[in-house]
């Protein structure tokens, strides 16, 4: 007579992970297209402020956590540093 093997069960653990990044924002405007309108992004991380991404229609602008002054950068621009991030520099 042939003997079954026993199964164990295992239950699966579930996994609890906290957040490490928050992102608030703010829509002054809900068409992007008028002037004087933008999406304003506050980025924290466990907490703490990393910075401010504004994002209009010309351009983008950063401003670090603890800067007086903010970085304006062109569209353009930006695609270029966002390929050299993610596919190397050419």
């Amino acid at each position: 007579m042939a003997t079954r093997k026993s199964t164990v069960r295992r239950t699966a653990t579930k996994k609890t992970t906290t957040r490490k990044h928050e992102v608030r924002a703010e829509l002054t405007n809900v068409e992007l297209v008028k002037a004087k309108s933008a999406l304003k992004l506050e980025v924290f991380v466990r907490h703490e402020k990393l910075g401010e991404l504004e994002v209009g229609r010309g351009s983008i602008y950063w401003r670090g956590a603890n800067r007086q002054l903010r970085k304006r950068v062109d569209w353009t621009r930006f695609a270029e540093m966002m390929d050299n991030l993610a596919y190397g520099a050419r």
